[in-house]
Formats: C-alpha cells, structure tokens, sequence
C-alpha cells in the first residue's frame, strides 16, 4: 500500500489529535512552578548565558555535588514557549544526583533555526565551566533537534565540552526540517531550502561517538514516529550506537513526563550507561 501525506500542517499538529490536547502547555504550568519552589536555595532563575533577553537559563541543584550536567532544551517548533513550563521535569535527575540545566533561547522569526542551536551551545557552555562531571544532552520536540543538532557536524560546542557528552536523548525529535517547508508554519519559522540542508541532523555526519536514543510515544503523530527511527537508522548506518523506542500509550506532550521520575523508563534511559538495560 502506497502512502502520501496530503495535509503537511495536520501531520506535525499535535494538540488538536490528542484527547484534551488544549491543556497542554497550560498543564506544565503549576507543577513546574511547585517544582522550583520545592528546591529552595538549589533552584537558580535565569542566568544570563548571551546577550539576548531569552538567552537565560534554571538550574537545578541536588543536595551534595552533582555526579553530572543534565541539559534539557524545550519545544515549541522554534517559535514559542520558554524555560519556565518544563522545571518539574528536572526532579528524576536531580533526585538521582545530577544538576539540570534548562535554557531558553530566542526564537524565530526574531532568529533564524540555525542560530538556535548556537545560543543552546553558549548555555551549556557557560554550567560546563561551572559544573564538572559528565555532560548528558536531551530534549523535546524542536529541543530535540537541538540536541542532535549540537552533536552534528558544525556543531557550536567546543571541543573540550564535547569530550564530556556522554549521552544524547532526543525526545519526538524533528530531525529532518524538509517536510516543515510544505507547512503553513513556516511563514514563521522561516526555513528556507539552504537551510534545511544545512540544520538537519539526518543529513549530517554526527562528530560525536556517543550514545545516541531517539524516544517517541506511540500515540504521537506517524509524522513524529517516523522522524524518530530516522536520525536513530541513518546515524547507525553512521557507525553509532543508536537505539529507537517507542514507549506504549504515550503522545507528544505526555511522552516527556518521565523525566519527572527518577524510576521511570526514560529516566533510566537518560542516566544508563548500557541502552539494553531500559527495559
């Protein structure tokens, strides 16, 4: 059976396909400010990491000193959101003894999608010179992206903080930009075709040997399903040890909760060494 997909804008449109999908980022709102008021002293609010008024970032603290540096880069296709919805997703980390790091970043259309991925690098390069330990890269959507993105060839990470990235989670990453052309969305991201050529993980060698995961819900859009296997088969062909999951019951927002748990399977996942071992 052949397929093609007709309507671009539907298959990347997350919340009017999900059951109550209008909550949501509404629903990340409280628990992530009950969240930050928890840590008390260990919650530190927007570091400045650039000259941009966005270029901040939370970081979260566990009690003693961190075995690590969890970065985790929100959503939002490059052109909403920020830092704020998403603090509560530190906690599984945190709990487990490692400092997170959540940056926001400009957006476009006020950037472009390939400065994105350099004021993401700035954020994690300012906690690397602060915070020893290994470095473990992850984030959703858009952010996940990033993530790779940050691993890929022209990355803006320099080489001594590289040699500290140990792992690399993308979560419902959009690794291949060419189909957000056909998108009324675009008129706002603003990708053009040099761009896409240029921004996307698939098409790019990774400079990285590192872990790589790319984690989906199953409920999620085909689209977000088939763009996690993808970095995941090509970058494997690559030479790197990569590993594509899709967790049951889970969609585009409800996927991420997880990393809330320090005993959930993306938790896991995040933080071991051996990917067999997840489930």
């Amino acid at each position: 059976m052949h397929f093609r997909v007709e309507d671009w804008d539907d298959a990347y449109a997350n919340a009017p396909n999900i059951p109550n999908g209008h909550e949501w980022p509404d629903k990340w709102v409280m628990p992530a400010a009950n969240y930050r008021f928890s840590l008390g002293d260990n919650f530190k609010e927007s570091i400045a990491y650039a000259d941009h008024e966005r270029a901040v970032l939370d970081l979260f603290l566990p009690v003693g000193s961190p075995k690590g540096l969890v970065v985790f880069v929100h959503g939002g296709f490059w052109v909403r959101l920020d830092k704020s919805y998403w603090s509560h997703l530190a906690a599984g980390a945190v709990e487990k003894g490692w400092a997170v790091a959540m940056p926001s970043y400009p957006l476009c259309p006020g950037v472009r999608v390939r400065d994105i991925a350099g004021f993401v690098a700035q954020s994690i390069e300012n906690c690397a010179k602060n915070l020893d330990g290994p470095i473990v890269l992850t984030g959703h959507s858009a952010g996940g992206h990033i993530v790779t993105r940050l691993v890929s060839e022209g990355s803006k990470l320099s080489k001594n903080t590289l040699t500290r990235v140990v792992h690399v989670l993308s979560i419902s990453g959009v690794h291949d930009l060419r189909p957000l052309l056909r998108t009324e969305l675009n008129q706002t991201i603003g990708l053009d075709e040099k761009e896409v050529l240029a921004e996307s993980p698939v098409l790019l060698k990774p400079i990285l040997d590192v872990p790589v995961t790319c984690w989906v819900g199953a409920n999620e859009r085909s689209e977000f399903v088939r763009q996690n296997a993808l970095l995941a088969n090509i970058w494997r062909g690559l030479g790197m040890q990569t590993l594509a999951i899709e967790e049951p019951d889970r969609h585009h927002f409800d996927v991420i909760d997880g990393l809330a748990d320090a005993t959930s399977p993306l938790m896991r996942c995040l933080l071991e060494s051996d990917l067999r071992q997840v489930f």
